[in-house]
């Protein structure tokens, strides 16, 4: 995995401040190959309950968590029982390590 401990702890704070302690996060995409080189940072956001806005959920914890990691690019996936599930969904769950 391409991140320092020091990035997956603010990852951490940043989803549980905003989503809760309840949040489970996954690393997915490049950034778990070891051998691979740059690349965004890939990050599956699950929560037990409906999200309100979905899209302003997902943007504002994508600008904070590429805030606290130096301004790296960050996609944040949601997965929320009121979000439809898309391809991308299953490929973070199956693959993404959860940090």
């Amino acid at each position: 995995m391409r991140l320092s401990s020091q990035h997956v702890k603010a990852i951490r704070e940043v989803v549980r401040s905003e989503c809760g302690a309840s949040a489970r996060v996954r690393l997915f995409g490049s950034r778990l190959d070891d051998t691979r080189r740059g690349g965004d940072v890939d990050v599956l956001v699950e929560l037990e309950e409906p999200v309100e806005r979905p899209a302003v959920l997902s943007a504002r914890l994508s600008a904070m968590i590429s805030r606290r990691l130096q301004g790296r690019a960050v996609d944040v996936v949601l997965s929320a029982p009121n979000i439809t599930r898309s391809p991308v969904h299953n490929t973070a769950e199956k693959e993404g390590r959860l940090l």
